[in-house]
């Protein structure tokens, strides 16, 4: 069976916007809570994928039982500087993407608060590639859960999950998903069913495929 819909992560995956954010956090913190310290662009860069239970106890724990709160802020408010600086969308992501949305159906899933998705389509213009997407902050699942609800919504048979980091593995994983690893990301990847070293490869990639689904 032919691969049907390609998942996509997005941070290190379709692009970096770990310069805005650290640039965001740092006006939110030093406006809001009076710091004039805030995490730079490695340090979010490091974050990229988790959670923000888990970026807060990584990177906001000097705030103590506040550190989630702050973390939140912090991450509410960066859509809207995003949407006006934006991301560094990684060279080749464009072309890629008109190439593959007329093989199937794209689709987005990333742990992210709810609007993130929306600042990177309208930021770049790709919602004309992108067919559903899905995340953390809408439905409260971790990124397996999501995975499997976006290939249950669009009746995918044999669908493929392209990630830069060993957690997006796991969660493809779980969700009986065949996983690419983007090794030009954030992460590594203990064994891919692939490995793209810039977005341009992946359509070739995705031509070799078996398109065997892993899914009941």
């Amino acid at each position: 069976m032919r691969t049907d819909g390609i998942i996509f992560d997005l941070d290190g995956t379709l692009w970096d916007s770990s310069r805005v954010v650290a640039e965001s956090w740092r006006a939110t913190l030093g406006r809001d809570f009076g710091c004039a310290l805030a995490p730079d662009a490695a340090a979010v860069r490091s974050i990229m994928g988790m959670t923000a239970a888990d970026i807060a106890r990584k990177l906001f724990y000097d705030f103590g039982d506040d550190a989630l709160k702050v973390c939140l802020q912090c991450i509410k408010e960066e859509n809207e500087y995003i949407a006006r600086h934006s991301g560094d969308v990684y060279p080749g992501v464009e072309d890629m993407l008109s190439e593959l949305s007329e093989r199937c159906g794209l689709y987005i899933v990333s742990n992210c608060l709810d609007g993130y998705i929306q600042c990177f389509l309208r930021c770049t213009g790709f919602d004309r590639y992108i067919r559903d997407f899905e995340c953390e902050g809408r439905t409260g699942l971790d990124k397996a859960g999501n995975i499997s609800l976006v290939i249950r919504r669009n009746g995918l048979r044999a669908p493929v999950y392209i990630g830069d980091t060993a957690g997006d593995e796991r969660s493809a994983a779980a969700a009986g998903c065949v996983f690419i690893h983007a090794a030009y990301g954030f992460g590594t990847a203990e064994a891919p069913a692939a490995v793209i070293k810039r977005p341009g490869d992946l359509p070739g990639v995705i031509s070799g495929l078996k398109g065997e689904s892993v899914n009941a």
